[in-house]
């Protein structure tokens, strides 16, 4: 059919909206409101996924760990990135921060051992840091609950919130640290408590011990250019597999044996979580359409009831049936695209709001751990191009699809009963 034949039918359709304003506004606006909810539902649970991610990497672990090839998974105090011999750590953090997805590196040493004061005494994962460096990559000793960040070059310790409340010990207090050192002596030295932090996480809270990394290096005996790990951040976790097989190729010359893992290679049940999470998003398209269509079908169904007259006199004009289909359709996409319209202008400014200035519901659940990484609830949404296309071409399927049967029912009208009163 060409434009010309289809113009009178589609200019009927557009005008018999307007038979009915209240009808067509209410029909509209529940469609509209279908299409907000689609595109917000699916937004927060974007959100709730990205803060998941952000938190997960962000938090502690970094985007990207760099070890040597076999401290995975078993994690012993000897397997240092260059063996035992070590390696350059300042030329190493040069070269990954010269990628331009790297925000931040930062060196660190593991050991594990037991934290005392006083009668109580705790098994601990004590971690050596870079302070300077450390605070540019991680979150968890960003506010400190009390206290300052430790200072290289001192016996210094931060301690988690939970921890010192095991071991009855605060600020400015001396502790007993006791490692392994990795000459087979058994290192222990007094400790003071420079600050308390809190992560959110128990496992981490109850059991990490933060010192300088090259007060630690001296605790357990080892030497300056040995560390079991380079954290990594960057500027979006999902960059960060990329950005790994750049690290590799630009590490390679340095003739290392390690191994640079992205976040997606250490944490995989959280990228399956993400997987499950989007796997739903058509479902929920699914799901509200699918209710409004029968909002609209019954709209559709009234309206060519009340017109079998109008169509029964187009019948009898010589009007074909394919014609009365092509009015009732038309009228349905109209009906789509006001609706359409309608929601995307409703839509684009709260997503916008509670992209930019998300109204925080820690109030009202607290801290959630999730997958475990720490999540504080917020209304929190997220743009995804991809879903508001999708649900806009189900709105407009929605109404297409609802207008079918009432179609077929207004071309198959009898003309001579319509007329007689029938």
């Amino acid at each position: 059919m060409t434009s010309t034949q289809a113009g009178p039918w589609r200019q009927i359709g557009w005008r018999n909206l307007g038979r009915h304003p209240k009808r067509t506004a209410i029909t509209a606006i529940g469609l509209g409101v279908g299409y907000f909810a689609v595109v917000f539902l699916v937004g927060w649970s974007s959100g709730l996924m990205a803060q998941m991610v952000e938190n997960g990497t962000g938090l502690v672990s970094g985007q990207i760990e760099i070890h040597d090839t076999d401290y995975r998974p078993d994690r012993s105090l000897y397997d240092t990135i260059g063996g035992r011999e070590g390696a350059d750590i300042s030329a190493i953090i040069r070269t990954i921060a010269s990628d331009p997805a790297v925000v931040a590196a930062a060196p660190r040493l593991y050991a594990g051992g037991l934290i005392s004061s006083g009668n109580s005494t705790s098994a601990g994962m004590l971690m050596g840091i870079d302070p300077s460096l450390e605070l540019d990559l991680t979150r968890f000793l960003d506010d400190l609950v009390e206290g300052r960040i430790v200072e290289p070059g001192r016996n210094e310790l931060l301690v988690g919130d939970e921890l010192a409340r095991q071991l009855g010990a605060g600020v400015g207090d001396e502790v007993v640290l006791v490692a392994p050192g990795a000459d087979g002596s058994m290192g222990n030295d007094l400790f003071t408590i420079a600050g308390i932090f809190h992560s959110g996480l128990a496992f981490i809270d109850s059991r990490y011990g933060v010192l300088p990394l090259d007060t630690l290096q001296t605790l357990i005996v080892m030497d300056t250019g040995r560390i079991h790990e380079v954290a990594v951040s960057t500027a979006d976790p999902w960059i960060a597999t990329e950005a790994a097989g750049r690290l590799t190729a630009a590490l390679g010359p340095m003739d290392l044996d390690i191994e640079v893992a992205p976040w997606t290679e250490l944490r995989p049940e959280m990228v399956e979580y993400v997987a499950l999470g989007e796997s739903f998003y058509f479902l929920i398209i699914a799901i509200v359409f699918g209710i409004a269509m029968f909002g609209v079908a019954n709209t559709m169904l009234m309206g060519t009831y009340e017109r079998r007259r109008e169509f029964a006199v187009m019948l009898a004009l010589g009007t074909s049936p394919r014609h009365i289909v092509l009015t009732v359709v038309y009228e349905a996409i109209a009906l789509g695209a006001v609706s359409l319209v309608a929601g995307f202008v409703v839509t684009l400014p709260v997503m916008v709001w509670w992209h930019n200035a998300p109204p925080d519901l820690g109030w009202l659940y607290g801290e959630v751990t999730v997958m475990g990484a720490l999540i504080r609830p917020s209304l929190r949404v997220e743009y995804d191009v991809a879903v508001w296309i999708w649900s806009s071409v189900a709105l407009l399927l929605t109404a297409l699809l609802a207008a079918l049967y009432p179609a077929a029912r207004a071309a198959r009208v009898p003309p001579a009963d319509a007329l007689s009163g029938l």
